[in-house]
């Protein structure tokens, strides 16, 4: 609970975005720019092909009586379609080796700086003891949101786990760019580096990690994308943490928000919640977690997916139906590679990297074929390559408003273009006469180009 307070709190301090150049802009960098995944001897976490992390952010079993129990609570995350399920204490790793869901063992409430060298490897080799044996275990959480300064204690931490526990990862959850950073006036900031880009490459370099994971609610706090100027700090996350994952060649995970936050922004639709989900997937994201599953409406998080009785909400619904395509398209994503990332002309906001990319010259699209909507949904472009050769493109349509129906021009000539199923993963032709292909709002469709 603490945890989410202090979220809670940062939440609010967060939704003034100050920009500028730095004071500090003079001072010698603090980390190795050129630095790499070699020079390091970074060990990243490697995916099973059939398994897409996807989560609820969130501890358990809860209970909420009387809709919702211990006994119920594991179950109904299994039933909600989510494959991994958040964070669970050792004396209930049973219930997720029944349910056959995996989880990360909860390490609650250390102070990891507080302790010893010694004291940190025996807290991890402790539970460590008590989970290893269980199917259901990929990791150990760790922390959420740590300042720079932490960073020293947390690499011991995931030392401790790859010493332990090798094959399983160590949890940590970083802030995003919004989050604070250090000013002569404030040397002691929530990043406590000056810059995000610092923040990132410190955590690499000093930490270790075998993974990425951040957060970022700047989707909720732009009112659905359309506050220009916090929904420019959503993309510019999203593309500066694919570039440091490339970079060191490690996955990274997307933090996400399944409520309303604080009743400072309108409550989750079908649209946010596909929008996070297939931007993650278009950037090469590797895993995706949602916060929060339970509401605590004393501190502002409403129409979460079970609220503070326990029952399931229409929130719960909307999860469920996204859980089908995240469940059904990420295990085909974890067997390619992320090779680019653009934008159809005008961007959303100014620095996103426009068309052409190496696959796609250009996205035409409308939202109404009779010309009675003048918008022009906007499109994300990912570009893939698989372990054989063969390319593949993810389309997002970038409006929570309006469905979209495009036309795809390539930059060279393919035999045929297909499109996966985000129900059962199954292939069929891509529309490609005047009808087109139309894309729901915020939703995307994975492709594949067959060569000639």
């Amino acid at each position: 609970m603490f945890r989410l307070f202090c979220k809670a709190s940062l939440l609010l301090l967060l939704l003034s975005v100050v920009t500028g150049v730095s004071l500090f802009a003079q001072e010698p960098l603090t980390y190795d720019p050129n630095a790499t995944a070699e020079s390091l001897g970074l060990e990243p976490y490697i995916l099973p092909d059939d398994f897409y992390p996807n989560y609820p952010w969130d501890w358990f079993p809860a209970e909420h009586p009387p809709h919702e129990t211990l006994e119920t609570s594991l179950p109904g995350v299994a039933e909600c379609g989510y494959t991994l399920a958040g964070f669970v204490l050792p004396e209930n790793l049973h219930r997720c080796d029944t349910l056959g869901l995996k989880t990360f063992v909860a390490i609650n409430g250390v102070n990891w700086n507080a302790l010893s060298d010694e004291e940190i490897d025996e807290r991890i080799r402790t539970v460590v003891e008590k989970s290893k044996d269980h199917e259901c275990v990929i990791g150990y959480y760790l922390v959420d949101e740590p300042g720079a300064k932490s960073f020293p204690a947390l690499a011991k931490a995931v030392a401790a786990v790859k010493k332990h526990d090798p094959g399983r990862i160590a949890y940590i959850n970083l802030f995003p760019r919004y989050a604070t950073t250090d000013t002569v006036e404030n040397p002691n900031s929530q990043l406590q580096t000056r810059s995000f880009t610092e923040y990132l490459e410190r955590y690499v370099q000093e930490v270790k990690p075998q993974f990425i994971s951040y957060d970022n609610y700047m989707v909720e706090y732009s009112d659905d994308m359309q506050d220009p100027g916090r929904a420019a700090v959503y993309y510019d996350d999203l593309l500066e943490i694919r570039g440091i994952a490339l970079k060191y060649n490690l996955p990274f995970w997307n933090i996400v928000s399944c409520n309303r936050i604080q009743g400072l922004t309108p409550p989750p639709s079908p649209a946010r919640f596909a929008f996070q989900a297939y931007t993650t997937l278009a950037a090469g994201g590797r895993g995706i977690g949602w916060f929060i599953y339970y509401a605590r409406e004393s501190i502002g998080f409403s129409y979460s997916p079970i609220d503070s009785q326990g029952r399931r909400t229409v929130s719960w619904q909307y999860q469920q139906a996204i859980n089908t395509h995240i469940n059904t398209l990420g295990p085909i994503m974890n067997q390619l590679t992320s090779t680019g990332v653009y934008f159809t002309t005008p961007t959303p906001t100014p620095t996103l990297p426009e068309l052409p990319g190496k696959l796609v010259s250009q996205v035409e699209s409308t939202a109404s074929p009779r010309g009675a909507i003048e918008k022009t949904p906007a499109f994300m472009v990912g570009e893939f390559v698989d372990r054989d050769g063969n390319d593949y493109v993810m389309l997002v349509n970038l409006s929570l408003e309006h469905s979209a129906r495009f036309h795809l021009k390539t930059v060279k000539d393919y035999a045929g273009i297909e499109k996966f199923s985000p129900m059962d993963g199954s292939l069929s032709p891509l529309i490609t006469n005047e009808t087109g292909e139309w894309v729901l709002p915020g939703h995307g469709i994975l492709l594949k180009l067959n060569a000639k």
